[in-house]
């Protein structure tokens, strides 16, 4: 029912800034809550952030509040992650993910749809 795309990872230095997309397709996107995730090697995939249907009641892990943040444009069926004040620890694969409920929004195994990921790395 959804598919998605995310885009704009890179290479920046600590202090930096990114901004990552997640292009949608699907009809029923628009009802979706979405969530960002981020895999570092040798590590398990976890929440950094997410966001309701209508944009409303973010939510982060503690280690991003302050620095990211996450928003949506249903007309353009795109879920963005502005990254400011990159930290050497937050290199890692980032993915977005899709699920129609938005109970558990940190539980990466309740999602429904993911997307390929995008690498970001920040040196120091």
């Amino acid at each position: 029912q959804v598919q998605l795309v995310e885009s704009g990872g890179g290479l920046v230095q600590a202090g930096g800034s990114l901004r990552l997309s997640c292009a949608a397709s699907g009809r029923t996107f628009s009802n979706t809550f979405v969530g960002w995730f981020r895999q570092a090697p040798g590590k398990e995939r976890d929440f950094v952030a997410a966001i309701s249907a209508s944009g409303g009641s973010p939510y982060y892990v503690d280690s991003v509040k302050g620095r990211f943040t996450i928003s949506r444009d249903n007309a353009k069926n795109t879920v963005y992650l502005q990254m400011n004040s990159l930290k050497p620890e937050d290199t890692a694969i980032y993915y977005c993910a899709a699920k129609y409920s938005s109970s558990y929004y940190y539980r990466s195994l309740l999602y429904n749809y993911w997307g390929q990921g995008t690498q970001v790395t920040v040196s120091s």
